[in-house]
C-alpha cells in the first residue's frame, strides 16, 4: 500500500440508520470505505460518501449468506482493513410461533452468522498484522429476554458475549474489539421488524447520528464496550440485577403488537 493511501474501513448495513452514520465519521475522519448493505440504497449512501472525500465502494449485497459475505470479502481485493464496523442486523416482532420461519433463518443468519463468518475473515488479516479495531453493533436488547422480539434479542444476547470475549482472546494482538449497545434509534429498524403498532416501535427513539459518534469514538479509544445513552446505561443496569421473568414481562409492555394503540 503506498504511504499517502488512506486507511480502510469496512461498514455493513450502512445504507441507513446507524451504519450510514458510522460509515459518514469514517468518511470525514480520513477513511476510505468498503461499504455493503442489503438494499439498493447503498449506491446512494456511496455517493454522500464520496462527497466527504472518501473512496468508496459499495456493494448490494445479502450478508446473511456466506456466499454474500465472501463477495464483500473478495471487493477488498486483498486491502487491509484498518477499521472493520459489523453493523448490518434485522429485527422481527411479534409472537415466535406465529413467525415465519424463513424470516426467522434470515434475522439469525444476518445477526450472527454473516456477522461472525466476516469478522472471522477480516479478523484473520489484522492478527496477523498486528493492528486493526473491531466496532460491532450489539445492542441493550441483549441484557433482556424480548417478549414479542425473542428471536432478535436472543440474537443481540449471542452478539454482546461474543464481542466480549473476542476482545479477550486478542487482548495481546494489537487488535481492539469494541461492542456498541444502543437502545431504541430512529431508524427503518421497526418499520422492517412489522413493529410499528408497538409501543417501543411509537415511542421517541436514539438520534442514530448520536449512537454513531459514541460508538465510532469508542472505537478509536479500543474500549470494550460502549451503551450509548444515558436512559439505556441505566436500563442495563437495572437489568443486571432484575430476574428475567419481569424482564421479559417488562419486555411486553413494549414490543406487543397493539402495545402503541391509545
Amino acid at each position: 500500500m503506498p504511504d499517502n493511501a488512506k486507511p480502510l474501513a469496512v461498514v455493513t448495513g450502512a445504507s441507513t440508520g446507524i451504519g450510514y452514520e458510522l460509515a459518514k465519521l469514517c468518511a470525514q475522519n480520513g477513511y476510505d470505505l468498503v461499504i455493503a448493505a442489503d438494499q439498493a440504497a447503498i449506491q446512494d449512501a456511496a455517493g454522500d460518501f464520496q462527497a466527504l472525500g472518501a473512496a468508496v465502494d459499495s456493494l448490494q449485497v445479502d450478508l446473511a449468506t456466506l456466499e454474500g459475505v465472501d463477495r464483500l470479502y473478495a471487493a477488498l481485493r486483498g486491502r487491509p482493513v484498518d477499521a472493520l464496523l459489523a453493523n448490518a442486523g434485522h429485527g422481527l416482532g411479534h409472537a415466535f410461533l406465529d413467525q415465519d420461519f424463513t424470516q426467522v433463518r434470515h434475522v439469525i443468519d444476518t445477526n450472527i452468522t454473516g456477522t461472525i463468518y466476516l469478522i472471522q475473515k477480516v479478523g484473520r488479516d489484522m492478527r496477523a498484522r498486528g493492528e486493526g479495531r473491531i466496532l460491532i453493533t450489539g445492542s441493550i436488547a441483549g441484557f433482556m429476554p424480548g417478549t414479542f422480539q425473542a428471536v432478535y434479542n436472543g440474537t443481540k444476547a449471542f452478539i454482546d458475549s461474543f464481542s466480549f470475549a473476542l476482545r479477550n482472546e486478542l487482548k495481546d494482538t494489537g487488535v481492539t474489539v469494541t461492542c456498541l449497545m444502543p437502545g431504541a434509534t430512529d431508524t427503518e429498524f421497526f418499520e422492517r421488524a412489522g413493529m410499528l403498532d408497538t409501543k417501543v416501535g411509537q415511542d421517541r427513539k436514539d438520534d442514530p447520528a448520536d449512537v454513531a459518534k459514541v460508538g465510532f469514538e469508542a472505537m478509536m479509544r479500543g474500549d470494550g464496550d460502549v451503551v450509548s445513552g444515558w436512559k439505556n446505561k441505566i436500563t442495563t443496569a437495572i437489568a443486571s440485577i432484575t430476574p428475567a421473568g419481569m424482564l421479559a414481562e417488562q419486555h411486553r409492555k413494549m414490543a406487543e403488537p397493539g402495545s402503541g394503540q391509545s
